[in-house]
């Protein structure tokens, strides 16, 4: 692939065929991708049983004022214990990836530290782990037929129910998701 055709910020949506079950009816924004693979977080699946005020108690992070309402998502197989936070490029740090203009990825006690105290970014998602794709291997999953692409939408990053981003980005490519099928076609 060219840099052109690399898949930076954009969202990979899943394909009723993809066989992971990890990654039924996912969208991953793609932080990056490169010759040497590509990284991204899924921003659609929610941890049911852990809150961002519970997270910070569990890493000792003690703030004087309320915590914020934050969903804390399960961003991937790859390092589950890691945390990510992607958010608005309003908010930069030494160790932010910048993603693109609007869109930057930050993975510190820093910027959850900010984040409860009120002066993190205007708008942002966390998630813990991440989804890895090896050299070439996302560009084998989508000639398979397992994902689509979609520009990034900051309304489906940040502002969509986790239930409710899967259907709304195909909808948003013209699919309607009740004609998917399960099979791949090949001419």
């Amino acid at each position: 692939m060219t840099s052109s055709t690399f898949l930076d910020s954009k969202l990979l949506l899943a394909m009723p065929n993809l066989q992971d079950p990890r990654f039924d009816r996912s969208v991953i924004y793609v932080c990056s991708h490169d010759e040497s693979g590509a990284m991204g977080l899924v921003i659609n699946q929610s941890f049911e049983n852990l809150s961002f005020e519970g997270l910070l108690e569990q890493l000792e992070i003690d703030t004087a004022m309320k915590s914020p309402e934050i969903s804390v998502h399960i961003g991937g197989p790859v390092e589950p214990g890691r945390g990510f936070i992607l958010h608005s490029a309003d908010y930069v740090q030494d160790s932010t990836l910048v993603v693109s203009e609007t869109l930057a990825l930050t993975a510190t006690v820093d910027i959850l530290r900010a984040m409860a105290e009120g002066h993190g970014p205007l708008h942002s998602l966390l998630a813990l782990g991440y989804a890895g794709w090896g050299p070439g291997q996302l560009e084998q999953e989508i000639v398979a037929n397992s994902w689509l692409t979609a520009d990034a939408d900051e309304e489906i990053i940040f502002y969509t129910e986790p239930e409710q981003k899967w259907p709304r980005a195909m909808a948003m490519l013209g699919i309607n998701i009740s004609m998917l099928s399960l099979e791949a076609g090949h001419a």
